[in-house]
């Protein structure tokens, strides 16, 4: 019995810390991701793209300030999803211009 009640405080313990977490992982991926996109110059070469994933990355920010973990997910992996289109089109038009 009290390893059932061991067990089950510590899976309520983890449960209660997803929110955090997925953040986490998604924030470090979505921030290393728009640097990336910021050396290879997207913000002129995928404007719409590059913006568009800042500006998610800002409101993943603002959500997780009002402890809304689940909206910060969901715009961090927006941010981090255009900031990888933002980056693949920017490298891809300097490679066709032969930089």
């Amino acid at each position: 019995m009290r390893v059932l009640v061991g067990f089950a405080c510590v899976l309520a313990l983890s449960l209660s810390s997803c929110g955090p977490v997925q953040y986490s992982h998604y924030i470090l991926g979505a921030t290393g991701i728009i640097a990336e996109a910021a050396e290879a110059n997207a913000a002129e070469e995928a404007p719409y793209e590059y913006y568009y994933a800042v500006e998610h990355l800002d409101e993943a920010r603002r959500e997780v300030g009002y402890s809304d973990f689940q909206e910060a997910v969901k715009c961090a992996r927006i941010a981090r999803e255009y900031g990888t289109k933002a980056r693949d089109i920017a490298n891809r038009r300097r490679r066709e211009r032969g930089r």
